[in-house]
């Protein structure tokens, strides 16, 4: 899933930003990764709260996201850079580039949802 929203990204922008394509995609993977992993550590903070669980205190939950970020963002730099990305690329070279503006609203969604969970702590 995440590969094929890094390729439509890439091609969208590919035609716009020839240089600047690869870097553009990378930041929207992260951006979406992020979001995601954002909400369901909300999610699940908000869910042990209820359940009157305490595994971590918010700063260190934030620390946790920091760092999972960092390493997100460096696997992300290995992983879409270089032959590796060329080889994905082919297999993906047939994704649409129709709805940029929903694969925007995706990570834009989630971290408003995030936003809304985190108010109830």
């Amino acid at each position: 899933m995440l590969d094929s929203h890094f390729f439509r990204i890439f091609q969208y922008y590919k035609t716009k930003y020839k240089a600047k394509a690869n870097n553009i995609a990378l930041v929207y993977i992260l951006f979406l990764q992020g979001s995601m992993l954002l909400l369901l550590g909300t999610f699940f903070i908000l869910f042990f709260n209820q359940m009157h669980v305490n595994i971590l205190s918010i700063p260190k939950a934030w620390t946790l996201f920091a760092l999972i970020i960092i390493i997100l963002a460096f696997r992300n730099w290995l992983y879409y850079t270089g032959k590796k990305r060329k080889v994905l690329n082919t297999k993906n070279n047939k994704a649409s580039t129709n709805n940029i503006w929903l694969l925007w609203l995706i990570p834009i969604v989630c971290l408003i949802f995030s936003i809304l969970l985190m108010q109830r702590l």
